[in-house]
């Protein structure tokens, strides 16, 4: 990771941020740790059936675009969906209640790990086929322009994703109309199994969006800041019309592709040398540490942080399963 360093722009000096938001930004970004944390643990112990794909290591790359978002802009990602949904506040209560397939899930325990939404929070879910939200976030776009509001649609998808025919469909479409859609290319160098290094042509996945005309730029995703800084360069360039963007965040995912994955085509050593020196929730705390946030202050947060995990994994096992007739709601019967 440290060889793409030199073509990563830089962020502006870290010591001139303001405490409360880094504070805030590290709050979410331990939250989405401890509800991943807790999620693989009740995979492990069989309450949460089918798919469990986990975002720990990546949650820089939501918060950082997250905290650049105004109200309306929408977001649709991919089946690596838990980290997206608390980062634009959804309830982890009825997160967790989804995941274990309860009635007070965000879709009633219909949907499961991958397909939840929150149209209140502008989430427009979660997605099991790869790449499949893309094209729906540029027809999300297309709505924000046709509406003329002044909002831009975040798709997501990974380094995997980003060999689909559908997503160069979508460069195209959204280069042509000069939609507001921001394509973040989640990179975390490893598509299931593959490294990106064995599946995809050329040196950047972004340097693709040059075919269609749409500017691109290359993001440190382990650094939410700068994210965050990228983000609002993104975004300024969309609300003003000039159309879409494509940011690929260089980012890391410690666990398997999913819970039944143990990623034995990469060794301990090379995710121990990321975590020890990349992780961006401990560079955050190492940041706010120098900025004169005090140690117990930091274990206070966590120690919250954690208890609202142990509450909402509480909500989650004392909800009721749906009820059989469920199976016939939300649906058109012609």
């Amino acid at each position: 990771m440290n060889n793409i360093k030199s073509k990563i722009k830089s962020s502006k000096s870290k010591m001139n941020y303001d405490i409360d938001l880094l504070k805030e930004m590290y709050k979410k970004m331990l939250l989405i740790r401890r509800f991943e944390e807790k999620a693989g643990q009740l995979y492990g112990m069989g309450q949460i059936g089918g798919f469990c794909h986990l975002y720990i290591g990546q949650e820089a790359v939501v918060v950082g675009i997250q905290s650049a978002q105004i109200e309306g802009d929408s977001i649709v990602t991919s089946y690596r969906d838990h980290g997206h949904m608390i980062a634009c506040d959804m309830d982890p209560k009825g997160v967790m209640a989804e995941l274990t397939g309860r009635r007070d899930g965000y879709s009633k325990g219909k949907g499961g790990s991958m397909h939840m939404f929150s149209r209140e929070k502008g989430f427009f879910g979660g997605h099991g086929i790869v790449a499949a939200q893309v094209p729906i976030g540029t027809g999300l776009a297309f709505s924000h322009k046709y509406n003329e509001t002044n909002n831009v649609s975040i798709t997501y998808f990974g380094d995997g994703a980003a060999n689909q025919g559908q997503v160069y469909e979508s460069y195209n479409m959204a280069s042509l109309w000069k939609l507001p859609v921001i394509f973040v290319i989640e990179n975390n160098e490893y598509g299931m199994g593959t490294s990106v290094k064995r599946s995809s042509a050329g040196e950047n996945l972004s340097d693709r969006g040059k075919g269609y005309g749409i500017k691109s730029e290359l993001v440190d995703g382990m650094d939410v800041i700068a994210v965050r800084d990228a983000a609002f360069r993104a975004m300024s360039f969309c609300r003003s019309g000039k159309g879409p963007y494509i940011l690929e965040m260089k980012t890391y995912r410690y666990r398997g592709h999913s819970m039944s994955d143990p990623a034995k085509y990469r060794s301990r050593d090379e995710v121990d040398k990321i975590r020890k020196n990349s992780d961006p929730i401990d560079n955050i705390k190492h940041l706010l540490g120098k900025l004169g946030m005090e140690d117990k202050e930091l274990k206070n947060i966590d120690a919250e942080i954690k208890n609202t995990i142990s509450e909402a994994a509480k909500f989650a096992q004392d909800s009721p399963e749906p009820s059989d007739e469920e199976l016939f709601t939300d649906i058109t019967i012609n």
